[in-house]
């Protein structure tokens, strides 16, 4: 769940690219890529509202534009909304020009949310080279990774993706990835949410980046 990339990215400066959030005693950063899904996310949401917890959503742009609700309710709730892409395409095939308009056209659509300009970002699969590298450079853009992958997207069988992640939690200032576009973090952090919270783990939304 902490692969030796994760390590290699950390030598980047946060203004670029992110792998850790801020080292708060006992705060954890709970994200969740690929929604708003309508038959998922609400229920995510009732679980983290539930529990007093924030969290990162990097959310794509086609969907945003089909569920506005959702979005709305992030920012109402208090949660972060960042940028996953438009289409979520597979970046290895696009242009830079291609990629950077996908993050263009996703800010645009939650500025309408939250009346920020600009957002974090995340690429697809976490798709990073060079050149995107060097271009959110010059753009003063700033990408989020992540430094514990809870692996949910290989669709673990329920019991066992707890008993995995109860063996090997989040540490202080591990930003989790997830995912909202099925229920399998949702019933795994349904059982594990009270556990690490009555051991004193907190969960915060990553902070935004300002207007």
């Amino acid at each position: 769940m902490r692969p030796h990339k994760q390590r290699l990215l950390r030598w980047l400066p946060d203004s670029l690219l992110q792998t850790r959030g801020p080292s708060l005693d006992g705060v954890r950063y709970l994200t969740f890529d690929d929604g708003p899904d309508p038959q998922h996310t609400p229920r995510l949401l009732d679980l983290l509202a539930e529990h007093g917890v924030h969290a990162s959503f990097f959310l794509v742009g086609h969907r945003v534009e089909h569920h506005p609700e959702l979005v709305a309710r992030m920012v109402r709730d208090g949660h972060l909304v960042a940028n996953h892409s438009y289409s979520h395409r597979a970046f290895q095939a696009m242009t830079l020009r291609q990629q950077m308009d996908e993050f263009a056209r996703t800010d645009a659509l939650l500025q309408a949310f939250d009346g920020q300009a600009r957002h974090r970002l995340r690429t697809p699969q976490g798709h990073l080279d060079a050149r995107l590298l060097l271009q959110c450079a010059r753009q003063s853009r700033n990408i989020v990774y992540w430094s514990y992958d809870s692996l949910d997207y290989q669709k673990p069988e329920h019991h066992d993706f707890v008993a995995r992640l109860r063996a090997d939690p989040p540490r202080s200032g591990d930003i989790v990835l997830m995912h909202d576009d099925s229920d399998r973090a949702t019933d795994a952090l349904a059982v594990l949410l009270p556990e690490w919270q009555r051991a004193g783990h907190q969960f915060r939304a990553l902070p935004g980046i300002g207007p």
